[in-house]
């Protein structure tokens, strides 16, 4: 009777073309990682407030006389 761990028993199964295909997925897990942030480095950045300018209006002229002169009225 053979006594044999769990691990030997899945080394001794191992598929000999299952290395050369994880590294193919690893790489191109990898590698399209790396050209999305490529993409991501490569476009313009928007600025944030671009579409929010208002027209140019005119300020308004606040005069303190006729503040003063309602203050200075006696009821």
């Amino acid at each position: 009777m053979n006594n044999h761990t769990t691990y030997e028993l899945l080394v001794q199964s191992q598929e000999k073309g299952r290395t050369i295909m994880e590294m193919a997925v690893y790489a191109t897990c990898i590698l399209s990682v790396v050209v999305a942030i490529f993409q991501f480095v490569g476009q313009p950045t928007p600025e944030p407030f671009a579409g929010f300018d208002s027209p140019a209006q005119p300020t308004p002229v606040v005069s303190h006389r006729a503040v003063e002169a309602v203050l200075d009225t006696k009821s």
